[in-house]
This record gives structure tokens, C-alpha cells and sequence, in this order.
């Protein structure tokens, strides 16, 4: 498929989106057993009508759920596999001058996949979407799952259950084909995969902080590397997986910092994704010279809107380092977002929601400007 007919799309978006008041205080709720789950859910769905019928209002060719129906973009899938269990840790995700909800998801037994709840959240989202919208499903790459399970205490247990680290793998992988083929049943032919793995490599103090000094990022890479490509070897031809590098969404704030250079080589000649939706929307992620690595067939979005803040972007300089990345990738096989989603976490960014639509707006706008209809 071509740029027309799916993702990336010229103007484009990451997924997530700020949680509507109405749906946090109903999550409250659910959670203090006030009202049960159908009721939290009819919530829900109204919500994620309102925001589909929105996203197609201001003209985006694909819509999510806006990842309403999660607390986090990641756990909440994790969660979702047989051998997996929710657990509250001694610290949570360290963030700049901010530190998250301590939740996180470890091993009590072998990954398998039966069942996923996501795949009737899919089946909603498909079935409210009309015209020639696409319909994503976002979920976190399978390189993310592999460090969440081996991220502080929670390797003990991976040492329980899997003493053997390519049986872990292989595990892993194959959960994942699994779910995405039935997402693909189901109608769904854009995944995309969101990745902070390789932002944190990009970032050599924040790896020596959070592993004591004791990694090698070569190695790391070539585990998320060959992880992610197992995870999606021989999908149906016109399923499109893309991935989403990141490098911290949180209430406004980030985790990690630098330019791609450590691992371009790599992600972007070696991962067999059709498309990589790329953070730059501050200096902290560099310039776009690692981009020459980028195979040819494949597709750049730059991620030169913030989702962070409400400011909005000069048009004008925006469209300059449109023309400036194209040096190393062809404009045609350039597109445009926000660095990230506006609500990563239910806590969203510190922004409004008129600015949020403010925010695609300007991505919609540049883009017409750009490369026309």
C-alpha cells in the first residue's frame, strides 16, 4: 500500500489523547467500586465516539481510541498476556524532575497468548470508524515488554520461569504474532509498535544510572533488534507495522535525552518496519544526519510538533526542517505528527484539550501546505 491508502499518513498522529473529564471521573469511580465495569465501559464508548467523529472532523485519515480505555500505553497490554500479572513496585519510571505511579507488570507463569482484552477495544474502534479512515491499533513493541519484565525486581521471577533468556524470547515473539494476527482477523491493517527501548539507548547516562554501569548497548540492540523483527516475520503483505521511537511521555515531562546516532544504524536499516515515527521536536533528540540510514523503502514522520505544550509551532520553521530532514530522506517519503501522544498516561500532558486540537490542526495545516492534498 502507498502513502494514500495507509499509514504513515501525511498529517498524522501518535494515538494517544488527553482523557476527557468525564472519563477520569468515571475511572475514579470504577475504581473506588462506585459503579461496575459496564458502566465504566458505556462511558468509555461514548467517549471514544466523540473523539473517532473528532479526529475525522479535522480530516486525519486514521483514528484510534485514544487509548481511553488504559492507564498506561504499555502495561495495560502487557497485562492483557497469560503468565502475566500486575504488580506495584519499590519506584516508578524516573522522569525528569517527576517520578510515575510504581506499577508494573511481572511474570507469573509462561507467556502465552489466548485471549487479549484489545481485541474487542479493536472491534469497537472498527466498527464506529466510516469512509476511508484507517483504524490503528497501538501497542507497545515487543522489546518493550522484554525490559519491562527484566526491569528491577521483577527479574527474579523471570529467573523462576524462564532460566533459559531465548526461551523468554521466543515466548515473547510469539505472543505477540499471535495477537496481531488476530487483530488482522479482525479487520486491522496498521499496528503500530511504540518503542522506548531505543530512545533509552540513545542516552548513555540514563542507562548507566538505571543498570549500575552493568549493560552493553550493543548487545541490547541486537536483543530488541532481532526481538521486534521475530515479532512480525511473515505478516499478511498488506498488514503495515510501523513503530514509534519515544523517549519519555509524561505529564509534560521526558526521561531521556540524544540524538539517534547510537542506534541508527540498526533501527532504521535493520528493523523491518515500514515506517518510523521519529521524536524531534526539541534539541534533545538531535539532528536529522542519522537519518541517512533509512532504508529506502521506508518512511519517515517527523515529529516536529510538541505534544507537551500548549505553544504552537511557527509554521514557517517547521516547514524549514521539513526541508532540512529531506536532505537525507526524500520528501516523499517524509510525513508529519506530534513527537508523541498528548496522554502517554491517563494524567495526560499539562495542556488543554482545545490546545490539543490546536496542536493537529497545525500538523494538518503544514501538511496541506507542504506536499498538497
Amino acid at each position: 500500500m502507498n502513502l494514500k491508502q495507509n499509514a504513515p499518513f501525511r498529517a498524522d498522529v501518535i494515538g494517544s489523547f488527553l482523557r476527557p473529564e468525564r472519563l477520569k471521573e468515571a475511572r475514579e469511580k470504577f475504581f473506588q467500586k462506585l459503579i461496575s465495569h459496564e458502566e465504566l465501559k458505556q462511558v468509555e464508548d461514548e467517549e471514544i465516539k466523540k473523539l473517532v467523529h473528532k479526529q475525522q472532523e479535522v480530516g486525519l485519515k486514521v483514528a484510534t481510541d485514544g487509548e481511553f480505555r488504559r492507564s498506561y500505553w504499555h502495561l495495560d497490554f502487557f497485562w492483557g498476556f497469560d503468565g502475566v500479572e500486575h504488580n506495584i513496585m519499590k519506584q516508578g519510571y524516573l522522569f525528569h524532575g517527576e517520578e510515575t505511579r510504581a506499577d508494573s507488570a511481572r511474570l507469573n507463569g509462561k507467556i502465552r497468548f489466548t485471549n487479549h482484552p484489545f481485541l474487542e477495544h479493536f472491534k469497537f474502534l472498527q466498527s464506529i470508524i466510516s469512509g476511508d479512515v484507517v483504524a490503528r491499533q497501538t501497542i507497545p513493541a515487543p522489546s518493550q515488554f522484554y525490559a519491562e519484565l527484566l526491569r528491577g525486581e521483577n527479574e527474579e521471577k523471570v529467573n523462576e520461569y524462564y532460566p533459559n533468556r531465548n526461551d523468554l524470547l521466543e515466548d515473547i515473539a510469539a505472543a505477540y504474532r499471535a495477537v496481531i494476527l488476530e487483530f488482522y482477523k479482525l479487520g486491522c491493517r496498521n499496528i503500530q509498535l511504540d518503542d522506548c527501548t531505543w530512545g533509552m539507548l540513545c542516552d548513555k547516562n540514563f542507562w548507566q544510572t538505571m543498570a549500575n554501569g552493568d549493560y552493553n548497548p550493543n548487545s541490547l540492540q541486537e536483543i530488541y533488534l532481532n526481538l521486534n523483527n521475530k515479532a512480525i516475520e511473515n505478516l499478511p503483505e498488506d498488514l503495515i507495522v510501523n513503530t514509534h521511537v519515544c523517549r519519555g511521555n509524561y505529564h509534560s515531562t521526558w526521561a531521556t535525552s540524544g540524538g539517534y546516532e547510537p542506534i541508527a544504524e540498526n533501527l532504521f536499516g535493520k528493523e523491518k518496519v515500514s515506517a518510523y515515527y521519529l521524536e524531534f521536536d526539541t534539541d534533545r533528540a538531535g539532528g536529522f544526519e542519522p537519518l541517512q540510514y533509512v532504508s529506502s523503502n521506508k518512511k519517515v514522520v517527523l515529529g516536529l510538533i510538541t505534544s507537551k505544550f500548549p505553544q504552537l509551532e511557527d509554521k514557517t520553521l517547521i516547514k524549514e526542517r521539513i526541508k532540512e530532514a529531506s536532505k537525507f530522506v526524500p520528501l516523499d517519503h517524509l510525513c508529519l505528527s506530534p513527537q508523541c501522544g498528548f496522554a502517554s498516561t491517563e494524567e495526560g500532558n499539562i495542556l488543554t484539550e482545545e490546545e490539543q486540537w490546536k496542536k493537529i490542526a497545525l500538523v494538518c495545516e503544514v501538511a496541506q501546505e507542504v506536499w498538497g492534498k
